[in-house]
């Protein structure tokens, strides 16, 4: 679903990404991992089409990135560190308005729906965004997501900042969401987050995809001394 072909970005003599080489399956969770400034985001904004590559390609569903950006809109979903919602407008406001600017129109039991399935509460679906807590308006990101039918979630920092019991809850929504087929590609920095809920788990450094684990096969605690012994 998620392709990346010797994909590089360069400003001026500063190498973003160099030579990434991805992919990314149905139903996959990839974590990327790695310090600021490591290439993670770099990656993210390249798959969305926010940036040209210097050179080296970005696939979506096998769709170059770079020649078709609107095309590949329909696949994807973008969930950043701070989700960008209308805060005079409540809960299922914004998941209605969101929707429709794809093309759906549910109506608002089903809209209702949606934000149950992405896990908030009732009793905040008529409540204006701008009471939300971070958790909350990332439960109504991924409600927008659903919406849309997106087979592709794009997830940069998404527990930052968030507490252990939302954290906990942010993943197991996007747990549920790739075992009924998205593919899901995940920029962090938590190293505990990404084994818990990841597929596979790349370490990046200095704009550079250093290794590529298989989560099953490692502990945390080794994942940990890998990271820090990699950055």
């Amino acid at each position: 679903m998620l392709e990346a072909i010797n994909l590089t970005k360069k400003y001026g003599q500063h190498t973003a990404l160099n030579s990434l080489n991805l992919n990314i399956g149905e139903g996959e969770i990839f974590a990327l991992l790695g310090q600021n400034g490591a290439g993670k985001t770099t990656t993210i904004n390249l798959f969305l089409g926010f940036i040209e590559p210097t050179s080296g390609e970005a696939r979506i569903n096998g769709i170059s990135v770079a020649e078709h950006p609107q095309e590949i809109k329909q696949y994807l979903a973008y969930i950043p560190e701070t989700v960008m919602l209308y805060p005079n407008l409540t809960g299922i406001e914004n998941l209605e308005y969101f929707s429709a600017l794809a093309g759906f129109d549910y109506s608002k039991n089903e809209l209702r729906g949606l934000l149950a399935t992405a896990g908030l509460q009732s009793q905040a679906f008529d409540q204006k965004l701008a009471g939300y807590s971070k958790g909350m308006r990332q439960k109504v990101g991924i409600a927008i997501a659903v919406a849309k039918k997106a087979k592709i979630l794009l997830l940069d920092e998404p527990t930052s900042g968030l507490d252990p019991k939302a954290s906990n809850e942010f993943s197991e929504i996007i747990k549920t969401l790739a075992a009924q087929g998205t593919a899901i590609l995940m920029a962090t920095h938590d190293i505990f987050r990404a084994k818990e809920v990841a597929s596979r788990i790349g370490i990046m450094k200095e704009g550079t995809l250093q290794s590529v684990i298989d989560a099953a096969s490692i502990s945390a605690n080794e994942l940990e001394a890998l990271y820090l012994k990699t950055v």
